[in-house]
């Protein structure tokens, strides 16, 4: 059963139109891995999903339960568009970390800030234990358990990668999304954040990652949709898009990555 719908997305930024009727579902405990060229549109979609930016015509739906409908102001009011957000998890290319705190801070704030929104008196002390235990599990998995106390700036690209993945886990999303989650990082820094998204994709989480991956795409994920000029001009398992492909310009595309093993 889809966890997520999206119908017929469409965005403008002034009189350049970026998504043009974005269309797909994702099933539960599935990986879906969105390919394509630079400007395909594929951040932007992200965005979109994550409520990050209003498109301008489109529904989207998790778990049968519309978040977000371009034609119906109420799901639009600003408080609304904050609780529908948590629905997703965001890992960003440049990790975002906040400098001032520590690694476990980066990983709590946002579920702290949460909970003294919701009337946890006579709880608090509880409550923020159980954060805490569940960030230091996050670490563990992360395979960060020693760098609790350290700042951002003490750790590797891929460590601050990890970290980035615990924050967004921690507040329990259905869908964990990532946007080029390797890009700012070295070659060799590479394989580290990517084991940990196989780990992930092994334990039936539900994720949608942008990646220019291919390799990694063609393993990990289960369902394939490849976007050109904000349009899907195909969509398949692995081995129909990125192995076999139909379209000239998914052939195209994947030409550039003929040498990957």
């Amino acid at each position: 059963m889809p966890i997520l719908q999206v119908e017929n997305i469409y965005k403008e930024f002034g009189k350049l139109e970026v998504l043009k009727g974005i269309s797909f579902s994702l099933d539960k405990g599935k990986t879906l891995a969105i390919i394509g060229s630079s400007g395909s549109g594929k951040t932007t979609l992200l965005r979109c999903l994550n409520l990050l930016e209003r498109p301008d015509q489109g529904i989207i739906c998790v778990n049968h339960e519309i978040i977000f409908d371009a034609e119906d102001k109420a799901v639009q009011r600003e408080a609304q568009i904050r609780k529908n957000r948590l629905n997703f998890g965001l890992v960003f290319q440049s990790f975002n970390l906040f400098a001032q705190y520590t690694v476990l801070k980066n990983i709590t704030l946002a579920s702290e800030l949460l909970a003294m929104g919701e009337k946890n008196r006579g709880k608090s002390s509880a409550v923020h234990q159980r954060i805490k235990e569940e960030a230091y599990e996050l670490l563990a998995q992360m395979g960060l358990s020693d760098k609790a106390d350290a700042y951002p700036h003490m750790l590797s690209g891929g460590q601050q990668q990890r970290v980035a993945i615990a924050r967004a886990l921690a507040l329990k999303p259905q869908i964990l999304c990532f946007d080029e989650p390797t890009s700012a990082l070295d070659p060799e820094l590479t394989g580290e954040v990517l084991r940990v998204v196989r780990e992930l994709a092994d334990k039936k989480t539900t994720m949608l990652i942008v990646t220019h991956e291919m390799a990694f795409a063609r393993d990990v994920a289960d369902h394939v949709i490849f976007m050109d000029e904000g349009l899907i001009v195909e969509e398949g398992t692995p081995a129909q898009v990125i192995t076999s492909p139909r379209e000239e310009r998914t052939r195209q595309f994947l030409s550039r990555f003929s040498n990957e093993p």
